[in-house]
């Protein structure tokens, strides 16, 4: 019997959510919503559904889990996303509050569970961009939904292709569309949206079909693939199986050797390349991979024939760059916990030969300042040439009395490796490669510093020669400014005037554009045509979208009873607008959005909007006349 039914039985309940173990949220979710539990089933279910998903993702999170678009964050995306629709359309809950029941959460089980007490501002933060960021997305599918209820009114049932399009571009649920659709009376094409979906699905079968042939023993082989890599980057090697796979026409090998000193990807750390020699000849392989324990060598081609011993050779200078980032990695980690605080857990990494990529939790954007200390800090002991400490076959309980740090997402077997670089800064549990010692590294640069989720940073950096080219990059950058400002002594100074200047321009620019807008919106004024009392205009005019835009409501505000018609072009971006009184609409049966969607095929473009505004872009600025033709037709049949 699960938690809540014994609590269910214990209490003398009927429902587990009539227990204290849901209670707490649901009466926070009454006085967020205005709403008492018992108002209706609807909101009850919201309720119910809000408060169960609160917890599931809660602990996901606090476990190490974060939404995305993948594996288990797309089923944690999935599942907070349910419960933000339920508050949206039950209880009519427009703003992000699922994390506000986080404290009441933590609260209730914080106590039992101390990890929710650690991690609750990155829980609350986590939930609240994931919140609204579905929020927007929320308006932005009601938005579309009405704009294209408003262009079919004489429509019964929604297009499902629409539907589709609306939940594969925006990610608007097709259930809420369906909801919004019975509201006004209409229904949705499930037929329709199940066929889009349908060809979705294949289309992604197709792309990532894969066939994979046998595996071919030249030996029998049970035992895992022994690693030599850490001592030595040659081996007089066995081929004990291989394989052939397929996939979009290209065919690969996938060879297993009896032991190997190629690193296969782990870690975040990318696999070594290299090769084979097989029979006298070289075959080079482009990846090593880990499968079910076993290293997998990718190769292009393989002979037809095996024989005696395999010569197997990593790419040293590729091996010898990775081990710089992943030691840098190493020294990075450390010195993000020294600048930050110890809240910083790693989340994520990647190492290769060119850069190194580290997600980290931390709740805002690195200074400067700080970005240059850690930068300072690992410098420093690249400098110091601290030497590798290596401590293999050792027990979890063993390491973690070492005080060395685990690293997330990573599952360690009984045995496990750790890698330290001064016990009092770096000691970490690790299976990939390093430097010797730390002044091999030769230089460490910060590249960049970014958001990736809420309470995720995300850091990239490169080493070495790289590091060199990409200060070299910023002084010849610095170098060129000065140029182009002429050599002046204080080039700050120079700059800030330079752009005083320029912004002093804009400004004028802006008053004449704005004088020459008056001067033609005057012009066409004066020439309007008087049409069974419309004041009718549909001219062509050399002007962006914004401008054409800006000239039409000067027109609007100085005219009544308006037709305006702009087929407008700047450069070779073709455009029409259309704004028409009110009092058109009902009057001549006209509709701004059709117009603009029906005008749009002469300039090979599409566009859309209200019923007396409207907008349209294309390709072909040779349609325009062709559309102030076909525009005044389609207004005096009206």
């Amino acid at each position: 019997m699960g938690f809540e039914r014994l609590c269910m039985v214990l209490q003398n309940k009927q429902s587990n959510y009539d227990t204290d173990v849901f209670t707490p949220y649901i009466s926070e979710l009454a006085k967020l919503s205005g709403i008492a539990y018992g108002h209706s089933p609807e909101s009850d279910t919201a309720m119910r559904v809000v408060a169960d998903h609160l917890r599931a993702v809660s602990f996901a999170i606090a476990d190490g889990e974060l939404p995305s678009n993948n594996k288990a964050g797309y089923v944690i995306r999935r599942i907070l996303r349910r419960a933000v629709r339920y508050g949206y359309t039950f209880l009519k809950l427009d703003e992000a509050f699922v994390n506000r029941l986080v404290p009441v959460l933590v609260r209730q089980m914080g106590d039992a569970f101390p990890e929710l007490k650690a991690q609750e501002e990155l829980i609350s933060k986590v939930i609240a961009e994931e919140e609204q960021a579905f929020l927007r997305t929320l308006s932005t599918g009601i938005q579309k939904f009405e704009q294209y209820v408003s262009l079919h009114p004489e429509e019964k049932v929604v297009d499902g292709r629409f539907a589709f399009e609306l939940f594969d571009t925006y990610g608007f649920p097709v259930d809420l569309t369906d909801l919004m659709a019975r509201e006004k009376g209409l229904e949705v094409d499930m037929q329709g949206f199940e066929q889009g979906m349908a060809a979705q699905k294949s289309r992604s079968r197709d792309a990532a079909v894969i066939s994979t042939d046998d595996w071919t023993e030249l030996r029998p082989w049970q035992e895992e693939t022994r690693f030599l890599g850490y001592e030595q980057l040659e081996a007089e090697v066995e081929v004990v199986r291989y394989r052939k796979v397929s996939a979009k026409g290209k065919a690969l090998y996938h060879v297993v050797l009896d032991k190997t000193p190629f690193y296969a990807e782990s870690g975040g750390q990318v696999g070594d390349r290299g090769r084979l020699v097989i029979n006298g000849e070289s075959y080079p392989v482009i990846d090593t991979r880990k499968e079910n324990n076993l290293s997998i060598h990718v190769m292009p081609r393989l002979p037809e024939q095996f024989s005696g011993q395999v010569a197997a050779t990593v790419d040293t200078h590729k091996r010898l760059l990775t081990a710089n980032n992943h030691t840098a990695t190493h020294l990075m980690h450390a010195a993000l916990k020294t600048v930050l605080g110890s809240h910083v857990q790693q989340k994520g990494s990647l190492v290769d030969e060119q850069r190194l990529r580290f997600d980290f939790s931390h709740f805002s954007k690195m200074t400067e300042e700080e970005i240059r200390e850690v930068e300072r800090l690992v410098n420093e002991k690249i400098r110091e040439n601290i030497p590798m400490e290596e401590h293999r076959e050792l027990s979890m309980e063993e390491a973690q009395q070492m005080g060395a740090t685990a690293l997330f997402g990573e599952k360690y077997g009984e045995k496990v490796r750790v890698v330290s670089f001064d016990n009092t800064f770096s000691s970490e549990l690790c299976g990939g490669t390093h430097v010797q010692a730390t002044g091999q590294i030769g230089l460490f640069a910060i590249v960049s510093e970014g958001a990736i989720a809420a309470g995720i940073r995300r850091v990239e950096a490169v080493t070495g020669r790289t590091a060199e080219e990409f200060h070299l990059k910023k002084l010849d950058e610095l170098e060129a400014v000065k140029e182009l400002l002429k050599q002046p002594k204080d080039t700050i100074s120079a700059l800030k005037q330079f752009i005083d200047q320029h912004d002093q321009m804009k400004k004028e620019l802006a008053s004449l554009q704005q004088s020459n807008l008056k001067q033609i919106a005057d012009n066409l004024i004066a020439n309007a045509r008087d049409l069974g009392g419309v004041n009718f205009i549909a001219e062509k005019v050399n002007m962006d979208a914004k401008a054409a835009k800006d000239l039409a409501f000067q027109i609007k505000g100085r005219l009544p009873k308006l037709f305006l018609l702009l087929a407008h072009e700047s450069g070779d971006k073709p455009g029409i607008l259309v704004m028409m009184d009110e009092s058109l609409i009902k009057e001549k049966e006209l509709h701004a959005g059709k117009l603009v969607s029906e005008l749009a095929k002469h300039i090979k473009g599409g566009g859309g909007g209200q019923p007396f505004f409207a907008t349209a872009g294309g390709k072909d600025p040779a349609g325009l006349d062709k559309v102030i033709e076909e525009g005044r037709k389609l207004f005096q049949r009206a």
